[in-house]
């Protein structure tokens, strides 16, 4: 366990951000259900050290295999996990400024995975860049119950001002997997709906196994 991760007999606990661990952090607060497995990344965007990832089980792709024009005995495909939807977009506006942890000062941070409840937790407090100062708490889950369902609870309070605060939620298709042998994107898009309250996203595969 990375020295900086705060042990205790139910819970993976980050005291203070770092920023330059967060790619492993992620990693250490996954969630999942046995059917969707999430990794710890923060629902608004994050232009720093990160690695989305959301995976579903079952849903693999025939990734070409790079290496199998010049050695002998390789398969032209193999087996990938790929990355799916990403389900936790959360955008957020201050005033004029869009939230991005990477571009503004943390001022306190905690970030707690409980393996007991299944619940990953999050609370900060941070300085824009023009002076504003916000608190963050999200907090999310995967439903055992319902291995379908993922939870959000999500709230931003203003600290030292008063003011519009904007938020857009979305669901994003359009994600990439680091380790694609060829850089190629995997997921295609058939349909999609929203109103004020709900969104829907229908993609498939590009390639079916």
């Amino acid at each position: 366990m990375k020295n900086y991760i705060i042990h205790d007999e139910w819970k993976i606990i980050e005291e203070g951000f770092h920023a330059a661990e967060n790619e492993v952090t992620e990693s250490l607060m996954s969630l999942g259900n046995g059917k969707i497995g999430q990794r710890g990344n923060f629902e608004e965007e994050y232009t720093g050290h990160t690695l989305q990832g959301n995976y579903l089980a079952g849903v693999w792709f025939p990734d070409k295999t790079r290496v199998g024009w010049w050695k002998n005995g390789y398969p032209d495909y193999f087996a990938k996990v790929i990355n799916a939807t990403n389900w936790i977009g959360i955008n957020v506006w201050i005033g004029n400024e869009k939230l991005d942890l990477a571009k503004s000062k943390v001022l306190s941070f905690r970030r707690e995975l409980d393996m007991q409840t299944g619940i990953l937790d999050r609370k900060c407090s941070v300085e824009m860049p023009d002076g504003k100062t916000i608190a963050i708490h999200s907090q999310r889950f995967c439903s055992m119950a319902n291995d379908e369902l993922g939870v959000i609870r999500y709230c931003v309070t203003p600290l030292n001002f008063s003011g519009v605060l904007r938020f857009s939620v979305y669901l994003d298709a359009d994600v990439v997997n680091k380790d694609s042998n060829l850089g190629d994107k995997f997921w295609e898009e058939l349909d999609k709906s929203q109103n004020d309250t709900y969104g829907e996203l229908q993609i498939q595969t590009k390639k079916s196994p």
